[in-house]
């Protein structure tokens, strides 16, 4: 009977050492395909000019390329080995844009928001609810903004 007990034991530890294993594995791999997925995508956008869309079933996947000048269309193109300084383009100053009106009610509703936590967290209130609710209106803000 014991040495059933103690071969399950075994078993159990080699099946737990198997599973440690195959973790690790499988995150490197992940980290593997991430990283050559950012090669790619980074490939892509100086070959391309466009960032290349995630699949739809992908929707967590969050990678900002880095900001690298693209050459211009019209721009001279180095000889092999020789790099050309381009001048560069004149300075154009923009009026200030008018903030968007959907941004502006954001940030009155987040204001208001976050002085209801304030105030129940002053009362001794249960806040998650009012917690929630201002980061679904950060997170609103934050999307407002990258679309402007």
């Amino acid at each position: 009977m014991s040495d059933v007990i103690s071969d399950y034991q075994k078993w159990k530890q080699q099946g737990e050492n198997l599973r440690v294993q195959a973790k690790h594995a499988m995150e490197s791999r992940y980290k593997e395909l991430l990283a050559e997925a950012v090669q790619i995508a980074e490939e892509y956008r100086a070959d391309f000019g466009a960032a290349l869309k995630p699949p739809p079933q992908v929707t967590a996947f969050r990678y900002k390329a880095a900001m690298k000048a693209k050459p211009k269309k019209g721009a001279v193109k180095p000889v092999a080995g020789k790099p050309v300084a381009a001048a560069p383009p004149p300075k154009v100053e923009a009026p200030p844009a008018k903030p968007d009106p959907r941004v502006v009610a954001l940030q009155k509703k987040l204001a208001g928001a976050k002085k209801k936590l304030e105030d129940v967290k002053a009362s001794g209130g249960a806040t998650r609810v009012v917690e929630d609710k201002v980061y679904e209106i950060e997170d609103a803000l934050r999307l407002a903004m990258q679309g402007v």
